[in-house]
């Protein structure tokens, strides 16, 4: 890149690595790997402690980093939410390869090795993602739209809770079983034409599509998508639209931009 741009501390010249302080019991935290013409601003803080960010480099690739001493497990919440607003801050101004939550080395050497060892695949992988993003486009149906919907089209569901009514719920367990599975099967169906419908919207102006599984049992789209930074109007216009002919039956919510957690294949890449 002709101009550096700053995500974390000062940087240090091309090839070298920070001369952070270190004791025997310390370890380095990776959060992922980055062009080395990158800058990193001064007092970002990563996780644990000291967790000061700064950047090991090796020819055209950078490993983002922090010393960590392990005085306790890594995994509380406010960790893993450090590594993510850390990635997802970095992957809004340059190209990252986010790398796992919890990855942890025992020195500068063994990240060397690590950018050493796949160095051509870091730099083919970070230059894919040049000028994209990723985002996370969410849908969740409006429950009392969406049972409407399910009733309409199941008239027996009907019939069924008129056998279940002013009986005991001991009694008529098998039937309200059946009511849940029926309504499960018809949510299920309309989250698939919906997920499908709202994909093939989507992909003229994003570079690639991955649904995701529904966090939700009323979740009526998951899609995690990679679009050029320059169309990401084009995207929300898009999103717009399916938000105004959903009105009332689907809300539509637009994450990111994130790190690649979902475009990005190498060793240790991925989500935490």
């Amino acid at each position: 890149m002709s101009t550096p741009k700053t995500i974390e501390e000062r940087r240090t010249p091309a090839g070298e690595s920070p001369q952070s302080p270190q004791t025997p019991h310390d370890n380095i935290y990776l959060y992922g790997i980055v062009p080395s013409d990158v800058e990193v601003a001064e007092n970002t803080h990563g996780v644990g402690e000291p967790g000061v960010v700064t950047l090991i480099r090796h020819g055209d690739v950078a490993a983002l980093v922090s010393d960590l001493h392990l005085v306790r497990p890594l995994g509380r919440p406010e960790d893993l939410l450090a590594h993510e607003r850390l990635l997802d801050a970095t992957a809004a101004e340059v190209p990252v390869l986010p790398i796992r939550f919890g990855a942890v080395l025992t020195g500068p050497e063994a990240v060397s090795d690590l950018l050493a060892a796949h160095h051509d695949e870091f730099a083919r992988a970070l230059g894919e993602l040049e000028g994209r993003v990723q985002y996370v486009v969410k849908g969740r149906y409006v429950e009392q739209a969406v049972l409407r919907e399910v009733l309409d089209e199941h008239p027996e569901i009907a019939e069924l809770r008129e056998q279940i009514e002013g009986r005991p719920e001991a009694v008529t367990r098998q039937t309200r079983i059946q009511i849940g599975e029926i309504v499960g099967r018809a949510i299920e169906a309309r989250r698939e034409a919906d997920t499908q419908a709202l994909a093939a919207a989507l992909a003229p102006v994003c570079v690639l599509i991955s649904p995701r599984e529904p966090t939700h049992d009323q979740d009526a789209a998951h899609l995690a998508v990679l679009v050029d930074a320059a169309r990401t109007g084009e995207l929300e216009e898009i999103l717009d639209g399916f938000a105004e002919h959903w009105t009332d039956r689907v809300r539509l919510r637009l994450l990111g931009p994130m790190a690649s957690y979902d475009f990005v294949l190498g060793p240790g890449a991925g989500e935490g």
